[in-house]
């Protein structure tokens, strides 16, 4: 692997002409190779990937209860329950059912640092 090829974490990504092409024509096969290069495991990501690639629409909800958190809902079918833990969202398990359109307005009034 020459220097063009390596990823520099400090600076500016430096993405060969071969590798961009790659994630234009076959982006998944692209990030698993970045990835690999990377040390990063594929086998979470191909689980979302094939999760996600193939739903119509993905909604997101405050939480209902009084705790801080949210919930994902994936194909009006799917909820994925997350709440805060200290400076962090940690997962909280999955609920099965029919669930109404979610707002895509919903993050429109955070600020943004």
């Amino acid at each position: 692997m020459d220097n063009k090829d390596k990823i520099n974490l400090e600076g500016d990504f430096q993405i060969p002409f071969y590798k961009k092409l790659l994630l234009k024509v076959w982006p998944k096969m692209a990030m698993k190779i970045l990835a690999q290069e990377i040390g990063i495991k594929n086998i979470i990501f191909d689980k979302l990937h094939e999760v996600f690639a193939k739903s119509q629409r993905v909604d997101i909800f405050p939480a209902f209860s009084n705790s801080r958190g949210f919930i994902l809902v994936i194909d009006n079918q799917t909820a994925l329950f997350f709440y805060q833990d200290g400076d962090k969202f940690v997962y909280d398990g999955f609920e099965m059912g029919e669930y109404e359109k979610g707002d895509v307005t919903i993050f429109d009034a955070l600020k943004r640092n």
